[in-house]
């Protein structure tokens, strides 16, 4: 049980916290809205003297990566930040980050693509990378933030996964607003992630190893089928490690994705990240009138729980998937994945693809209602909706 202080903290505060109860022996990372201060702070406890981490600063995030990169493959425990170009960048080397098995983490400060140029939340940036191999985690306020940020060290950390992990929280709506979070102590932080014994570090030269070399054709499928095994290995682990946490933490962590109301919900929708929140609200109140309405909010999207969201989703009436960013010429990234996993099902519910929130726009609560309103109509056309623009 959790013996751990509330304290009233920003999304930045939360992670830099985090960060610094792991006290990773690197932290690269290059400034960009809105994640700079993530590192400010951390930065600040180095100078501080309250962590003994080296902090590299250099000219860009592809050079923020590729440091990370060279860290962890050295056999140092290695995290980073960034947000929307800053990933653009780096992506080249967020590829090899996961290809050469270093398990770095990485928090986004989920912010939308350009262009136009915008610094407001969406979730393009992050969806960009969602076959680059990286493992990514999603949360909806400052306490998840932290937790989740404290548990992917030990999922990227485990032999049979070794792969980055992304912690993602919505640029501003929660790195810039205060939130109460409970931070655990420092000692059982540091009990919890424990310390990190590098498989094949490159400074080993007893036992010297070759990495990140050219690959040919007799090869190289053989490697990327490596990393779908170490991917298929990610649930498993993570419900491991959210036991772990759960019995440091006094927390209820049971699954990859948290459902509300949904054990006799007709309706739901499918959200990512804070705007959970607001949907939330706008579920007790339909339920208050009567109306059987749930919510699915995903933990883990990649790998994407197919099989676990399917069996949730069977036997409702109708569900619209929320995306907040765009796949253009396709449905949204998140509608896709459900689509899939309901695929192959004769008897499946309604399925409405949703797009909200570009570029850091509101959804307001009776808009969430419109779209539990929308899925009651058996008749409803136009399976790709946009809520809140002008067309």
């Amino acid at each position: 049980m959790s013996n751990g202080n509330k304290e009233v903290l920003t999304g930045h505060q939360v992670v830099a916290n985090a960060m610094r109860q792991v006290e990773p022996d690197v932290v690269a990372a290059y400034p960009i809205t809105p994640q700079s201060e993530i590192v400010e702070y951390f930065s600040q406890y180095v100078a501080d003297g309250k962590v003994d981490s080296e902090v590299i600063t250099v000219e860009s995030e592809h050079s923020a990566m590729s440091a990370c990169v060279g860290s962890a493959a050295a056999g140092a425990r290695t995290m980073t930040a960034t947000a929307s170009q800053g990933l653009a960048l780096m992506m080249e080397i967020v590829y090899i980050a996961a290809s050469m098995r270093t398990p770095i983490v990485m928090a986004v400060a989920n912010r939308a693509l350009s262009g136009p140029i915008n610094i407001h939340c969406d979730h393009s940036d992050s969806m960009a990378a969602r076959d680059s191999g990286v493992i990514q985690l999603y949360g909806e306020d400052a306490q998840e933030a932290y937790e989740f940020t404290l548990m992917a060290q030990r999922l990227a950390e485990s032999e049979d996964v070794l792969l980055p992990v992304m912690v993602t929280l919505d640029g501003f709506t929660l790195t810039h607003t205060a939130q109460v979070a409970e931070l655990l102590p420092d000692r059982a932080v540091s009990d919890f992630v424990g310390e990190y014994d590098a498989r094949y570090p490159l400074l080993d030269v007893e036992n010297p190893t070759t990495q990140g070399p050219f690959d040919m054709p007799d090869y190289y499928f053989e490697h990327k089928l490596q990393q779908v095994d170490a991917m298929d290995n990610v649930p498993d682990r993570f419900l491991q490690v959210q036991e772990e946490f759960n019995d440091l933490s006094g927390g209820s962590y049971d699954g990859l994705f948290e459902t509300y109301k949904m054990d006799d919900a007709d309706y739901a929708v499918i959200i990512l990240g804070s705007t959970a929140g607001t949907a939330k609200v706008v579920v007790d109140e339909l339920r208050e009138e009567g109306k059987k309405v749930g919510l699915l909010k995903p933990w883990l999207f990649r790998p994407f729980p197919a099989e676990e969201i399917k069996d949730v989703l069977l036997d409702k009436e109708a569900v619209a998937v929320l995306d907040r960013s765009l796949s253009f010429g396709s449905s949204g990234p998140l509608y896709l994945e459900v689509s899939s996993a309901l695929s192959g099902e004769d008897t499946k519910p309604r399925l409405y693809n949703y797009t909200y929130g570009l570029g850091g726009r509101d959804i307001k609560e009776d808009q969430i209602a419109e779209v539990f309103e929308d899925l009651e109509n058996p008749d409803l056309e136009d399976k790709m909706r946009y809520i809140g623009a002008r067309q």
